[in-house]
């Protein structure tokens, strides 16, 4: 089966971007497609997250590149995430999304959380994870949530 580059959502009022995700009951073929897809889009958009929504679905699935730039690099499928807890600290790192070209802002994100999710065999999986992985997974559940990384920006977007 063909991997194939999906065209990326984009647009702070976007429809879909604004719509909160619906949950995934089971994973089929068109799941597994969509999943791989995803994937090749992620990479070849330089990616290090990328949210079913920025590529036109309303489901609640992500990938996540954990470790980017490392060897220890590694991409976990998320489906349903859910962040059970978090820290009470919080960092400002800046940021950007494959959504949203060329705009870049600072970004307050817990400095570590536990996630749940499925996995592609719909098993559960708990994880924690703290520093550039965190913000990782908080940027993309924030998609699932219909929420843009402009909305949690501190002082100014800045345009490249």
């Amino acid at each position: 089966m063909k991997k194939n580059r999906l065209p990326i959502t984009s647009g702070a009022d976007n429809e879909i971007l604004r719509t909160v995700c619906k949950p995934i009951k089971s994973v089929d073929k068109k799941i597994e497609k969509l999943i791989r897809d995803m994937h090749v889009t992620m990479n070849e958009e330089d990616g290090i997250g990328i949210a079913a929504n920025q590529v036109g679905l309303n489901i609640r699935l992500a990938l996540v590149k954990l470790n980017p730039g490392t060897d220890h690099e590694m991409v976990i499928v998320m489906i349903n995430p859910e962040i059970l807890t978090h820290s009470k600290d919080k960092e400002e790192n800046e940021e950007g999304c494959l959504s949203l070209r060329k705009k870049w802002g600072t970004v307050p994100r817990y400095k570590s959380l536990t996630v749940q999710f499925f996995n592609k065999k719909m098993e559960k999986v708990t994880i924690s994870l703290s520093g550039l992985n965190a913000r990782i997974v908080q940027h993309e559940v924030d998609h699932l949530d219909a929420k843009l990384f402009i909305d949690r920006v501190v002082g100014e977007v800045r345009e490249e």
